[in-house]
């Protein structure tokens, strides 16, 4: 059964593609082509994502034969990303957008307040450079694990 936290397949290909040129390094650029091609990724979707990200300041894009991406600077955190492509994070505690309890607590007690605190402060904590290993490997740049298509991760 899969899990209960779920996450945009937009927010995980920018998670994924934002890690991937951590991995890289600051210096080399990466092509949308490229990147969409060693994370099996619709290369359309993330050159979407990828411009919303240059638009939040967090990827500079470069143009031409010898254009790409890189980081925008080095302290860039998984909250920064999430934020750029979904916004502010829910800070409600109710799973209903208006309340419909009468009661005097919440039928799951506090476990929604207590995920979305602890996925933000994961979220908050982690930088992207916390996560270059995901992508690196005796080969070069590629995903470790398994065949990750769906990007749901």
């Amino acid at each position: 059964m899969p899990g209960i936290l779920r996450l945009s397949e937009a927010v995980s290909l920018a998670m994924h593609a934002m890690v991937y040129l951590a991995a890289s390094g600051t210096a080399t650029r990466r092509s949308a082509k490229e990147i969409a091609r060693d994370l099996r990724v619709s290369e359309h979707h993330l050159s979407k994502v990828l411009q919303r990200l240059s638009r939040a300041g967090l990827v500079v894009s470069y143009r031409g034969p010898r254009g790409g991406f890189t980081l925008a600077r080095p302290d860039i955190t998984l909250f920064d990303v999430y934020r750029a492509i979904e916004g502010d994070l829910p800070s409600d505690d109710c799973l209903f957008a208006k309340r419909v309890c009468r009661g005097a607590r919440c039928i799951l007690g506090s476990v929604i307040k207590d995920v979305n605190r602890d996925v933000t402060a994961h979220l908050r904590n982690t930088k992207l450079s916390d996560l270059c290993d995901v992508y690196q490997s005796s080969s070069g740049l590629e995903p470790r694990g398994p065949d990750r298509r769906s990007g749901g991760d």
